[in-house]
């Protein structure tokens, strides 16, 4: 399990490391193309709509012809992007960059977690989610860090070189280590729309989707918003901005600890009921605060901590509920919730883009809102379960 789940990490880590590894480094970038630093969150929601799209298109072909070349495929155009925006000239070109980025990386947004589905299956495929969930977060946190002092003592063009350098890594690493996990026998020729039919036909499913897609867009949305409330709002160093990223970590870890342990006492719903309470707490903690038109770094930095210990029991829990009963159309349903997810996360930071951020209201709207979709989707589930039964060991 060791070396196919680092193997996971550090592809899933590619895709998650571009979406936030610029964010300290917003106030150079804003100077350099001569643009509003609020613009620059049109920046992620350039790079997570193409993420979300193209797994639509990698899960399918996944289970056609496999995942290894899926995955030397996306790759491949994930580099092309990257070089594209280490010399993009231009603001636009730019997010043309991100966007073929984005579309390059959603290999790895579907496949980190049809590959998982390809091996395991019950408590196995719920503690190997957990894992990568956990080695996931890291990079989108850390990255900032890294790229908070890439920037201070180079330009906002290191973080992307980097990028380029630990893509070119992973794309050997998979190319020489990692072993088809989708035997010829096991691959399926049928349409396409009638694999997404079978998958989207579960109501159960359908839930669990819509969970997992408001839990991610509120982490994206804190992700594109912080950096700059921190660093254009507060005026606070690249560094400092990269430190207070890291913050929310341990919680997301704690989170994803409490759920893989959780589930085998409680049930997947009671398990998923106290991620929401966590998130919704985090949400209001941001958004008070907000309402009387203010910026705080303990309201910003504790509520995102709390919406990220909710995150943290959801994801596993959902990701395995939604994807456990698809053994054979595990690359479809994958696409399904990573393409969504991120979709749905690129939709938000775009909207919160377009709304003001003198403070952290905006941020604290849309946090909300997501919580609240969260409770939806759980009321939905509940409603088409017969019961709730815990996990047997």
């Amino acid at each position: 399990m060791a070396r196919l789940l680092f193997l996971i990490i550090i592809l899933a880590a590619v895709g998650q490391m571009t979406q936030t590894m610029y964010v300290p480094a917003i106030p150079a970038m804003s100077e350099f193309f001569a643009v509003e630093s609020s613009y620059l969150q049109a920046v992620m929601a350039a790079y997570l709509i193409p993420y979300g799209l193209s797994q639509f298109v990698y899960g399918p072909m996944s289970d056609r012809i496999g995942r290894r070349p899926v995955i030397m495929l996306g790759m491949a155009i994930f580099l092309a992007g990257t070089v594209m925006a280490i010399w993009a000239p231009s603001y636009e070109i730019f997010l043309l960059a991100s966007f073929i980025q984005g579309s390059g990386t959603g290999c790895s947004g579907a496949m980190c977690r049809t590959i998982t589905r390809d091996c395991y299956n019950g408590t196995d495929l719920h503690r190997a989610n957990s894992l990568v969930s956990m080695g996931v977060i890291f990079s989108p946190l850390l990255a900032p860090v890294l790229g908070g002092y890439l920037s201070s003592y180079f330009n906002w063009e290191a973080s992307y070189y980097f990028l380029l350098g630990f893509g070119v890594l992973v794309t050997l690493a998979m190319m020489f280590h990692f072993t088809e996990t989708l035997p010829k026998e096991s691959r399926r020729n049928e349409k396409v729309w009638v694999s997404y039919r079978h998958v989207l036909s579960n109501r159960q499913f359908q839930g669990y989707v819509l969970c997992l897609i408001a839990t991610f867009a509120g982490i994206a949305v804190f992700e594109a918003a912080a950096g700059v409330l921190l660093g254009s709002v507060l005026k606070l160093e690249p560094t400092m901005v990269s430190f207070l990223f890291v913050l929310p970590l341990p919680g997301y870890l704690g989170g994803s600890w409490l759920s893989a342990n959780l589930v085998k006492k409680m049930g997947n719903t009671r398990v998923l009921y106290l991620g929401m309470a966590a998130i919704v707490l985090g949400a209001v903690t941001i958004l008070v605060p907000g309402l009387a038109g203010m910026v705080t770094v303990s309201s910003l930095i504790g509520g995102a901590f709390l919406y990220f210990i909710g995150a943290g029991v959801l994801f596993p829990a959902a990701t395995t509920s939604a994807i456990e009963p698809f053994p054979h159309h595990a690359g479809t349903a994958g696409a399904v919730l990573g393409g969504l997810q991120n979709l749905g996360a690129g939709l938000a930071t775009l909207a919160a883009s377009l709304m003001p951020a003198e403070n952290q209201m905006s941020l604290g709207v849309v946090m909300s809102v997501m919580a609240v979709l969260v409770f939806i989707s759980l009321s939905w589930v509940r409603r088409n379960q017969q019961h709730d039964e815990p996990v047997l060991v």
